[in-house]
């Protein structure tokens, strides 16, 4: 997909989805500094919003801040507890009403997310604004369908030393 400096560009991160997956696939943590550059690709940048679940722990308030001076608006949320101790936090409407405002002022919504339920978001977006979309992701947990969908995908997953902090090495078993 070309990309010209001229387009502009909004991105819209999935915090909760990304930290996930870093964490489950690598024992690690995303290093969004380097994401924002890549979705931005040096196009001009319209808006960068992260979107965020607070549970209230200590080592947040940093990451937020972190992310505040990288370049990102904060959208925050409280996590919800329900009774049964079930927890719950979720973006997915925001981010999607956030992306459909903002779609007349962009050329290219950049979706940063693995998370199949952006589809109807990204079909509509194209179909019915005339914005590209890109999703950047990790490939082994993004879904198929999202992929499929999107004009362009990039797979962070293929560069983890770049997108990644804290890559920690699988200690070998010493054989007996």
């Amino acid at each position: 997909m070309m990309k010209h400096k001229e387009q502009r560009v909004g991105v819209f991160v999935d915090v909760g989805n990304m930290y996930h997956s870093a964490k489950n696939l690598y024992k690690a943590r995303v290093n969004f500094q380097e994401i924002l550059k890549t979705a931005v690709s040096g196009r001009k940048l319209i808006r960068a919003l992260a979107y965020v679940v607070v549970s209230k722990s200590a080592e947040e308030l940093s990451f937020f801040e972190a992310l505040s001076k990288q370049g990102f608006e904060m959208k925050m949320k409280d996590l919800q507890v329900f009774v049964d101790g079930t927890k719950k936090g979720d973006w997915d409407v925001g981010l999607a009403v956030d992306a459909i405002k903002s779609a007349d002022k962009l050329d290219v919504v950049v979706l940063v997310t693995g998370d199949g339920d952006f589809v109807p978001l990204v079909t509509y977006l194209k179909e019915n604004r005339g914005c590209i979309v890109e999703v950047l992701a990790f490939g082994d947990t993004a879904s198929s369908k999202l992929v499929e969908a999107a004009d362009d995908f990039i797979d962070i997953g293929k560069d983890v030393h770049r997108y990644l902090f804290s890559m920690r090495p699988t200690r070998q078993r010493r054989s007996q």
